[in-house]
């Protein structure tokens, strides 16, 4: 498989792109795609047998359960970092292996219920909390140890808004395997 066909089903939408600008309007679009993902998140899955859930969206790839999975730990460490940024000064997170955690046996052999009950209730708490920041707050930052980058909390909903999409497509990619 060549890099660019590779790439394609890596980021079935692209990588993340911020804006140049945020504004409230596009916070908000964010922040609905955020809330809406668990319900568009059982739509795909609900009814798959536990052999479709073992399809992988590209070769050598996570397979839906993992990927299930995956988004309950992501956002579950990124609702973390928001009240880590709400709370300190530029707090430097602690970063995770991902890769790892999708092989461990409540990623690859446990099955999905648990981690869409888990993306219930936090997407219903974090989109609570989003909706209630302030200007100032949008602007709080963490900083990310691996890159050295400061990230906003306004940017990081965008790259969870996006984060939902390209899992959310991934599936759908899968499920078409």
């Amino acid at each position: 498989m060549r890099l660019n066909e590779l790439d394609k089903l890596k980021y079935p939408i692209g990588k993340f792109q911020p804006p140049a600008h945020i504004d409230s309007a596009q916070i908000e679009e964010w922040i609905k795609i955020i809330e809406s993902f668990p319900k568009k998140l059982h739509s795909e899955v609900d009814y798959l047998t536990d052999r479709e859930l073992e399809k992988q969206y590209r070769p050598n790839g996570w397979t839906i359960k993992q990927i299930v999975h995956h988004c309950a730990d992501s956002h579950m460490n990124c609702l973390i970092r928001f009240k880590l940024a709400l709370t300190e000064d530029t707090p430097t997170i602690k970063p995770y292996f991902e890769n790892l955690w999708a092989e461990l046996s409540d990623s690859q052999n446990y099955p999905i219920q648990s981690s869409l009950k888990i993306l219930e209730g936090l997407h219903e708490r974090w989109t609570n909390l989003l909706r209630g920041l302030s200007d100032s707050d949008l602007e709080k930052e963490f900083l990310h140890p691996e890159t050295s980058r400061r990230i906003s909390l306004k940017t990081n909903i965008g790259i969870y808004a996006w984060h939902c999409g390209h899992h959310l497509t991934h599936i759908i990619n899968a499920k078409q395997s």
